[in-house]
C-alpha cells in the first residue's frame, strides 16, 4: 500500500502502482506520455491533443468539464488524475467512486515542480521526472541570463474575444508573464472581463492575442487597431500548459525575447 499526496493535500491511497490511468487534464495527459506511461493512458478528454495521435489511439470519456461516467466505470482505472481548475468540484467526487483521484492545483511554477515530482513517486519514475525539471530550470536560468537588462513591459493578455477577457493575478499564465518580464496591466481577478475603453486607460506597452482557448487570428488585431498599441500572437499552449510542455516553452520564450 502507497499513500501519496496531491496538491489539495488529499491523501491518495494506492494499493500498488496504477496501471491503468484516465487523464482529465490536456497537459497532465502529455507529461504522462512524455514520462513513457502512454501505454498504460486507457481514457483521455477530447482535448488531450498532444501527441496528436492520440485521441484516435486512446478511449475519449468526455472534456474537462464534463464526462462519461460509464464510459470511466468501463475502463476500470487505477488512478484518476484531474485539476482544481480545469475539472469541478462535483466531478471530483463523483469520480472518487470509481477510482483514486489526484488533483492538481498550479499557479507558480514550483508547482509544477511538486507535480511532476508527485507522479514521479506514484510511478516510481523519480530519477526521469528529475532529469525533466533539471533540464526547465537551466531553461528559466538561460531565459533570464537573455532578458537580464531588458525593460519590464506592461501587458495585457487575452483569451477570449466576445466577451473581451484576459488573464488576470494568481494564475499560472501571469507567473510565466513574469518570467518573461512582462508586468499583467490586470490584476484586480484572475479572468476579469473588460472593454477597449478600461485598456485604453490601462495604457498596457503591448497585446498579446492567445491561441487558446480563442483562437486569435491575424485578421483580430484590426478590433484592437485605434489603440495604437504593439499587438503579437502567441502559442496559448506555451503560456498555459504546466508538466514537460515547459521544456519547449522555455525555448518558445527565448525566441520570443529574441524578436
Amino acid at each position: 500500500m502507497m499513500e501519496v499526496q496531491d496538491q489539495l493535500q488529499r491523501k491518495i491511497l494506492l494499493p500498488k502502482v496504477p496501471k491503468r490511468i484516465i487523464s482529465l487534464v490536456p497537459s497532465q495527459t502529455e507529461l504522462l506520455v512524455d514520462m513513457g506511461l502512454e501505454q498504460n493512458l486507457v481514457g483521455i478528454t477530447k482535448f488531450c491533443v498532444h501527441p496528436k495521435y492520440l485521441r484516435k489511439a486512446k478511449t475519449i470519456v468526455g472534456g474537462t468539464k464534463q464526462v462519461k461516467l460509464e464510459k470511466i466505470k468501463a475502463l476500470k482505472p487505477d488512478i484518476i488524475f484531474c485539476n482544481k481548475e480545469e475539472n469541478t468540484k462535483e466531478m471530483v467526487v463523483t469520480l472518487e467512486e470509481i477510482a483514486p483521484v489526484h488533483v492538481s492545483d498550479i499557479v507558480k511554477i514550483e508547482d509544477a515542480f511538486e507535480l511532476m515530482n508527485q507522479y514521479g513517486q506514484i510511478f516510481h519514475k523519480e530519477a526521469l521526472v528529475g532529469t525533466m525539471v533539471n533540464s526547465v530550470r537551466k531553461k528559466i536560468t538561460s531565459l533570464q541570463e537573455q532578458i537580464q537588462g531588458k525593460p519590464i513591459r506592461k501587458v495585457a493578455y487575452f483569451i477570449w474575444k466576445e466577451p473581451l477577457m484576459v488573464v488576470g493575478k494568481d494564475t499560472f499564465i501571469d507567473e510565466l508573464l513574469k518570467l518573461n518580464k512582462f508586468e499583467n496591466v490586470f490584476k484586480e481577478a484572475r479572468y476579469p472581463e473588460t472593454t477597449l475603453e478600461e485598456l485604453k486607460a490601462k495604457n498596457p506597452d503591448i497585446l498579446l492575442l492567445s491561441s487558446e482557448p480563442f483562437p486569435f487570428e491575424e485578421k483580430h488585431k484590426e478590433y484592437f487597431s485605434n489603440l495604437n498599441v504593439e499587438m503579437k500572437l502567441v502559442d496559448g499552449e506555451y503560456f498555459s500548459w504546466y508538466g514537460s510542455r515547459l521544456i519547449k516553452a522555455l525555448d518558445y520564450f527565448k525566441k520570443l525575447s529574441a524578436q
